[in-house]
């Protein structure tokens, strides 16, 4: 269950990343490159730093899903962007879902609750953070419109926090993972957003 769980999660963050490919007119390679380090590389990220071998490469489909994300943006991507809106509430539960995970992996693997917290968000935006880079943009992280890292850190805490009240399996990711979703959501909903330094206005 696990496991499909994962996928799908990788399958909406790969619809992301090649579509990212398609605005920025790169051919269909460019689009697979962005739609597996979108998917992918917040994971690997986390578990080369927990020094295990990542789970992107112990399973194919890990690296298929992507793929296919792809080849579907590149034949039907003006039907992908008309349902762009049900995309972003799927990207939603996905960032929810990795941040639950990521930090639930790595208090399994002896880290601290600060550590696995900061651990949990960088599952959730990691690969989002590589796709903006790869391909030109202000990584959302570091310019978080509608709050997007914001949501992993509640729910990577809310995670870490049932973990010290030794509250652990589905019931507590699922927890976790519902309050970093229903946060994002709002924040698209009602236009939230991280403040910026004092006396700067937004440029949009």
């Amino acid at each position: 269950m696990s496991e499909i769980l994962d996928l799908a999660g990788i399958f909406v963050f790969a619809l992301t990343g090649a579509l990212m490919g398609v605005r920025k007119q790169l051919d269909v390679v460019g689009m697979a490159v962005l739609a597996e380090m979108t998917a992918l590389g917040g994971g690997v990220v986390r578990d080369l730093i927990l020094n295990v071998r990542p789970a992107a490469f112990q399973s194919l489909g890990y690296v298929l899903v992507p793929i296919a994300a792809t080849l579907i943006v590149a034949f039907w991507h003006p039907h992908v962007a008309r349902v762009m809106p049900v995309i972003l509430v799927l990207d939603a539960a996905g960032l929810g879902l990795f941040s639950a995970v990521g930090t639930e992996k790595a208090l399994e693997y002896g880290l601290t609750p600060l550590h696995a917290v900061l651990l949990g968000v960088t599952t959730a935006v990691g690969g989002g953070m590589l796709r903006d880079v790869l391909a030109g943009e202000i990584p959302t992280l570091l310019y978080d419109r509608q709050l997007y890292a914001v949501p992993a850190m509640v729910g990577s805490a809310v995670m870490a926090g049932l973990y010290v009240w030794d509250l652990h399996g589905w019931s507590a990711t699922l927890a976790a993972a519902v309050i970093a979703f229903a946060l994002r959501i709002a924040a698209m909903r009602y236009g939230w957003r991280a403040p910026l330094a004092r006396g700067v206005r937004p440029s949009d």
